[in-house]
């Protein structure tokens, strides 16, 4: 299944896309959570009912009729892996890492896969980083490496947007990868059935159609499975929390000199499988915001 959350009517609500069509959950199986973490969190008996529906031929909405929002726009944790493609790590300049290195994506950096993104008013270092995205579908805690596809709910594409500069002033990385806008996921989560083998997807990115990354999940150091055991020996996690896999080569940092992104410029990315998001960057608005 491609399990999306949309917005149509000014109602935000989560929906199962079938060819171009988008099945609307809370019309067809009503009796379901209406936002994607309770969906997912209600586990295989919801998954079951929601195939069903999938299964019953009902008619949907025109995708292009409805705004795509994140899968999981309230995800409770966004976490992403650095260092994680050995052509990335070359390009980079650094060491291969002994182990697994992840940072945080404050969550507020969440955005919808073909909603813009900002060129912050603090830095010209906006950089884009095209990964292979696992939505959590368990809560779960010392998962082993053989049974971590037991807690996926699906796979999404992410795009690590970093400004690179903040990034390293930092040790952790963090406020360099969470400005706001620059953490767009989607377009949907694709169930595991429909993705098999989630180490043998092509992956590209494009920036105003230059063809920029290209790669394969294949070559990620630590794969998927090795992640999600090495995240729950630390600590839980939960249905909906987003973990980015890692980029391959040809970030916008590595060209001599670097090809930062500036507003007007179109990043593209899609994976095998799984779909595409595309999103423009824009100046950071003026506006400043108290609640």
């Amino acid at each position: 299944m491609r399990l999306a959350t949309f917005t149509h009517d000014a109602r935000t609500r989560i929906g199962i896309v079938s060819d171009n069509a988008l099945l609307d959950l809370s019309e067809l199986a009503p009796e379901l959570p209406t936002d994607m973490r309770s969906l997912l969190a209600a586990g295989e008996q919801a998954m079951a009912r929601a195939r069903a529906v999938l299964e019953s031929g009902s008619p949907g909405l025109p995708v292009e009729q409805v705004h795509l929002e994140a899968p999981v726009p309230d995800s409770s944790k966004f976490l992403a892996i650095g260092l994680n493609y050995g052509d990335h790590i070359e390009e980079s300049g650094m060491e291969p890492p002994k182990h697994q290195m992840w940072f945080n994506k404050q969550v507020t950096c969440i955005n919808a896969p073909f909603d813009p993104i900002h060129l912050p008013r603090v830095s010209d270092a906006l950089d884009y980083e095209g990964e292979l995205g696992i939505v959590i579908g368990r809560r779960c805690r010392h998962v082993p490496r053989e049974r971590a596809s037991e807690v996926i709910a699906g796979y999404c594409v992410v795009d690590d947007v970093s400004v690179r500069d903040w990034q390293m002033r930092a040790q952790t990385m963090t406020l360099g990868k969470s400005f706001d806008t620059h953490g767009p996921v989607g377009p949907w989560i694709v169930t595991p059935d429909e993705v098999g083998d989630p180490h043998t997807l092509e992956l590209r990115t494009w920036v105003n159609g230059e063809l920029r990354q290209h790669s394969n999940t294949r070559h990620l150091i630590f794969d998927c499975f090795d992640q999600i055991a090495h995240l729950t020996a630390a600590f839980t996690l939960e249905p909906g929390d987003i973990l980015a896999t890692g980029t391959p080569a040809g970030v916008g940092m590595a060209f001599q000199p670097p090809r930062f992104l500036i507003a007007g410029d179109v990043v593209r990315i899609e994976i095998e499988k799984i779909g595409a998001m595309e999103h423009t960057v824009i100046v950071e608005p003026d506006e400043t915001e108290f609640v």
